[in-house]
C-alpha cells in the first residue's frame, strides 16, 4: 500500500520527523516498508508563464512557435500540443536546464526544423504528476508568471512510502490507521479529519429519497445509507487530484473520487450510486438468485451464485457487496443525486464471493481483511460532508443504518507481572498503559500496585488482531521499540574440549575418506526406539513435540541410524556403508560460575550434558574387485574400520578384544561383540546386531556396527609422526603355524609371541586361521608371518648388523616355549 508522508503529517500535525525517520520507525515497528519514492521533484524547477504569441512553424505542420512570458523576460518554444491557450492564457514553462522525470538529461535548447526552441511546454505526464494525461499542464486558480509550480501546487510533490501490510493489520490499510501507529510512536496527538459543517441541507425527507432492507444480517451485520442531492460531476480539485495519482489511483470525477480518498483514509471502503438509476428507489441487501446475471462496472458480464450477496434494487442487483459496483448504476456526468453506500461485510463472504468469481478489488482486499465495522457512521458523514464542500451537493438530512448482530469488543487482561515475563526486561506499568491507550483501547479499570498491578482494555473495532493479553503485551514491544528488549544468550552447557567443532570435521572427512556416507538425522527420537537398542532412558522430553516419533532428544545415535538403514533396504539399496556423527543428550550437569559440575540432588537449571558420538553400520556385500559373488561384511570389516579411524585421528594403536559381559548389551549379538581399547582404555565398541534389534528396525538381514567415544578419543591426542630411515639391512620373514584350543583368541596368541620375541620382532601379523583335518577337533591353525630385524637399523643406528638364521632360531624358540607355556600351544607339523 502507498502511503503519503504529506497526508500523515496533515494526521498528526505535530509530527516533524523525516521521511527517513518515520520509515525506519514504522519497519521497526512491524509495518515493512518496502521503498521510498518522492514525487514531483521537477515542480521547482518549471515556472508558470503567459503565452504572449502564438505562430504558425514555418516548416512544420501541426507545430507552432509559442512566445511566453516567465515573469523574467520573454523566450520562444516550439510546441505541438493541441491545447495551448490564447494569448494571455496560462502555461507551465521548463526552461533550459530543468531535470524531468521522463528525460535523463537537464533540458538544452535544439533546433526543431531550423527554429532554435529555448525549454519546453509541460504536460502532466511529463512533470510526473499524473500516468497516461495528455494535453498541456494550464496552471488554475491565482497563478502568475515566474510563480514555480511547487509554490502553486504543493500538494502534488510528496514522499511516498510502499508499506507491506500483513493481514493481521486491515487497519494500516488506511492513513488514519498509519498515522495513529506513527502518533503512539512519537507520542504526539493524533487530529482526525472533520465532518463537518455542514451549511447546504436538502429539503427532502431521507424516507423519500431511497428505501433500505437488509434481508441478510449475518452476511452484512450494517449498511449506512445516506443521500447528497443537487450535485455536480466535475472534475476535482487538484491538491485531491494529486493525492489520488501520486497513490496510485486514477482521478475520475469529484463523486468518485471522494469515494476513493476516504478508502485511503479511513481504510474503509465506500460506494457511489446515480439515485436517478436506483430502479424503485430501494435498496435491498440479499443472496443472489441461482444464475442470476450481473454486469460489474468493469463490463464483465457474471453469473452470480446463491452464496453471493448483492446490493439490488427493485428490480436487480446493482452491486457485488463489498467487491464491485454495478454499470447500471454508476456515477455519470449527467448524475445529480447520489446514494452513498458505506457498510460492514463480513470477511469470509465477501472472500469467498471474490474467489469464485476471480476478482480482487481495493474494496474486497480491505473487507475480506476486516474493516472497522464501528466507524461506519463517521465514514459516511464524512462521505456527506465531502460531496457538500467538493461537488456543492445539498445533504438529505440524518441517514440509514440497518443493522444486525455486530462484534463484540474483547474485554482484554494485562497483568504488570506477564508483562515482564514475556519481554524479559522490566516495563513501568503506567508506561504500558499510555502506549496502549494511545493506539486506541480503551481502559476499562487498574488494579493494584508495583509487580501486582493489573489493567483491563476494551478491544479496538479496527484491530481485530488483538484480542488477548498477549496481543496487548506485543503491541507495548513494537511501540517502545523491540530494541529496547535485552539480547541473552540462553544457558547452554559450554563444550568440555578445546576446538570441539574442528575435531568433528575431522571425524567426518577421515570416515568419508575411509568410504563411509553421512546420514544427517534428528536429534528427536522416539523413547520406545532407545529402549530397542537399550539406551539410556531419555532426560529431555519435549513440551510439544511434532510426532511421538521426535518426542526426545537422542541419548544415542543408534536408532535414527538404523532407520535409514532400513529405509535404504526397503528402497533396494544392499550395499551400506553410513555413519552418524553428533551429540547425544545423556546426565544433567548443574550450572556454576565456573562452568559445570555433574548434577547432584537438588539442583535447580539443570542442562544435559552433549558428549560428542560416532556410530557407523556396514551392511551388505564387500565391495571386492572383479567378484561376482563376494560375501556380506562381517565383524572384521568393522573391526578394520574401527582401528583405522582410531589410527588416523590419534595416530596410536588400536586393539579389540571380546567384550567382558557380552550378553549384557540387547544392541549387539553376544557373539562377536568387542570393546575398542587404545592402551587399555576402551574408547568404542563394535559388533554385529543383535537379532531382535533387527526384527524391531525391520531391517531384514544383519548389519555391523562401530561406536565410538570421540571425547575420549581426542583426549589421547594426537600423536605427532616421527621420521624413520629406511633400514640398511634386509629383514628376515619366516611364518610360525601354532595349534591353539578354539577359544583362544588370536591377537592373546599375538601377544603372547611379541612379548617373547623382544625387540629383534620388528611386526607380526595373523594370515591364516584354518580348521579341519589333520587339525583336531576343538582347535584351530594360526598362522603367524614375523619380520625379524635389528632393532638398531630402525633407530638410523651406524652399527647395524643383518640377522643370522641362528639369531632368529633362538627368538623362535623363546617364542614356542612362551606359546607352548602360556597357551598350550603346539608347532603344527
Amino acid at each position: 500500500m502507498r502511503v503519503s508522508y504529506n497526508w500523515l503529517r496533515e494526521l498528526v500535525p505535530s509530527l516533524s520527523a523525516s521521511p527517513a525517520d518515520v520509515a525506519d520507525r514504522l519497519a521497526a515497528a512491524g509495518l515493512a516498508v518496502d521503498g521510498v519514492t518522492t514525487r514531483g521533484a521537477a515542480l521547482s524547477q518549471v515556472r508558470v508563464a503567459r503565452v504572449v504569441a502564438l505562430e504558425p512553424h514555418p516548416k512544420r505542420s501541426g507545430l507552432r512557435l509559442v512566445t511566453v512570458d516567465h515573469g523574467a523576460g520573454q523566450q520562444r518554444v516550439v510546441c505541438g500540443a493541441s491545447n495551448v491557450p490564447d494569448p494571455g492564457g496560462l502555461v507551465v514553462l521548463a526552461g533550459l536546464g530543468a531535470k524531468l522525470p521522463v528525460f535523463p538529461e537537464p533540458l538544452a535548447a535544439r533546433e526543431i526544423g531550423g527554429v532554435p526552441s529555448e525549454g519546453m511546454l509541460c504536460s502532466e505526464s511529463e512533470l510526473g504528476l499524473s500516468e497516461g494525461a495528455s494535453g498541456l499542464l494550464l496552471p488554475e486558480g491565482p497563478a502568475k508568471p515566474g510563480q514555480t509550480l511547487l509554490e502553486l501546487l504543493p500538494s502534488a510533490a510528496d514522499t511516498i512510502f510502499e508499506l507491506d501490510i500483513t493481514p493481521n493489520r486491515p487497519d494500516a490499510l488506511g492513513h488514519v490507521g498509519v498515522a495513529r501507529e506513527l502518533a503512539a510512536l512519537y507520542d504526539l496527538p493524533l487530529v482526525l479529519p472533520p465532518a463537518g459543517p455542514i451549511t447546504r441541507h436538502a429539503s427532502e425527507e431521507l424516507s423519500a429519497c431511497v428505501s433500505v432492507e437488509n434481508q441478510d444480517t449475518e452476511r452484512c451485520p450494517h449498511y449506512g445509507a445516506g443521500v447528497v442531492l443537487s450535485v455536480s460531476v466535475a472534475r476535482s480539485p487538484a491538491w485531491l487530484r494529486y493525492r489520488l495519482e501520486n497513490l496510485g489511483i486514477r482521478a475520475i470525477s469529484n463523486v468518485v473520487d471522494v469515494t476513493n480518498l476516504l478508502l485511503l483514509e479511513r481504510g474503509h471502503p465506500l460506494h457511489a450510486f446515480d439515485l436517478d438509476r436506483v430502479r424503485g428507489a430501494r435498496i435491498v441487501i440479499r443472496r443472489a438468485r441461482a444464475q442470476e446475471p450481473f454486469t460489474t462496472l468493469d463490463g464483465v458480464a457474471r453469473t452470480l451464485d446463491p452464496d453471493d450477496l448483492v446490493i439490488a434494487d427493485g428490480e436487480g442487483p446493482s452491486a457485488l457487496a463489498g467487491i464491485m459496483g454495478g454499470a447500471d448504476s454508476e456515477i455519470r456526468e449527467s448524475t445529480t443525486r447520489v446514494l452513498l453506500e458505506c457498510a460492514y461485510f463480513a470477511p469470509r463472504g465477501v472472500r469467498r464471493t471474490a474467489r469464485r468469481h476471480g476478482m480482487h478489488t481495493e474494496s474486497s482486499h480491505r473487507f475480506e481483511r476486516g474493516v472497522d465495522w464501528a466507524a461506519v457512521p463517521d465514514v459516511l458523514e464524512r462521505a456527506k460532508f465531502l460531496l457538500h464542500e467538493l461537488a456543492g451537493g445539498s445533504v438529505v438530512r440524518s441517514a440509514i443504518h440497518a443493522k444486525g448482530t455486530l462484534p463484540e469488543r474483547p474485554r482484554i487482561p494485562l497483568r504488570s507481572a506477564r508483562l515482564d515475563a514475556l519481554l524479559g526486561v522490566e516495563v513501568p506499568f503506567d508506561e504500558a498503559r499510555a502506549i496502549i491507550g494511545r493506539l486506541g483501547f480503551s481502559e476499562l479499570e487498574t488494579q493494584g500496585q508495583g509487580p501486582e498491578s493489573k489493567a483491563l482494555f476494551q478491544g479496538a473495532s479496527f484491530r481485530p488482531d488483538v484480542s488477548r493479553e498477549v496481543d496487548l503485551i506485543e503491541e507495548v514491544a513494537r511501540v517502545r521499540g523491540l530494541d529496547r528488549i535485552p539480547t541473552r544468550l540462553p544457558a547452554i552447557a559450554p563444550q568440555s574440549l578445546p576446538h570441539a567443532g574442528e575435531f568433528e570435521r575431522r571425524v567426518a572427512d577421515t570416515a568419508v575418506a575411509l568410504g563411509l556416507s553421512e546420514a544427517l538425522t534428528y536429534a528427536f527420537v522416539s523413547p520406545s526406539d532407545l529402549a530397542k537398542v537399550g539406551a539410556p532412558p531419555a532426560i529431555v522430553t519435549l513440551s510439544n513435540p511434532l510426532s511421538e516419533e521426535r518426542s526426545v532428544l537422542r541419548t544415542s545415535l543408534v536408532p535414527a541410524l538404523l532407520d535409514a538403514l532400513g529405509r535404504a533396504r526397503r528402497r533396494g539399496e544392499l550395499s551400506v556403508r553410513l555413519f552418524s556423527l553428533g551429540a547425544t543428550f545423556s546426565k544433567l550437569l548443574a550450572q556454576t560460575r565456573g562452568g559445570t559440575r555433574p548434577r547432584q540432588e537438588g539442583d535447580v537449571g539443570k542442562l544435559p550434558d552433549e558428549p560428542l558420538g560416532f556410530a557407523a553400520v556396514l551392511a551388505g556385500p564387500r565391495r571386492e574387485h572383479l567378484t561376482l559373488n563376494p560375501p556380506d561384511v562381517d565383524v572384521y570389516d568393522g573391526k578394520a574400520l574401527a582401528l583405522e579411524l582410531v589410527d588416523r585421528l590419534s595416530g596410536r594403536k588400536a586393539d579389540v578384544r571380546l567384550a567382558a559381559d557380552r550378553a549384557a548389551s540387547p544392541l549387539l549379538h553376544p557373539r562377536g561383540s568387542a570393546e575398542v581399547l587404545v592402551d587399555g582404555a576402551v574408547v568404542g565398541r563394535l559388533g554385529p546386531l543383535h537379532p531382535d534389534v533387527i526384527a524391531a528396525f525391520d531391517l531384514g538381514a544383519s548389519a555391523v556396527l562401530v561406536e565410538l567415544d570421540l571425547e575420549a578419543v581426542e583426549r589421547l591426542g594426537a600423536v605427532t609422526p616421527r621420521y624413520r630411515p629406511i633400514p640398511r639391512v634386509p629383514a628376515i620373514t619366516r611364518d610360525l603355524s601354532l595349534v591353539v584350543k578354539e577359544d583362544v583368541m588370536a591377537g592373546h596368541v599375538a601377544q603372547v609371541l611379541e612379548r617373547a620375541a623382544g625387540e629383534l620382532c620388528e611386526s607380526l601379523e595373523v594370515v591364516a586361521d584354518f580348521r579341519g583335518n589333520p587339525v583336531p577337533s576343538g582347535q584351530r591353525s594360526l598362522t603367524f608371518r614375523v619380520v625379524y630385524r635389528d632393532p638398531k637399523a630402525r633407530r638410523g643406528a651406524d652399527d647395524v648388523k643383518t640377522l643370522t638364521d641362528q639369531d632368529v632360531d633362538a627368538v623362535e624358540r623363546r617364542m614356542l616355549d612362551s606359546a607352548r607355556s602360556e597357551l598350550g600351544a603346539t608347532l603344527r607339523a
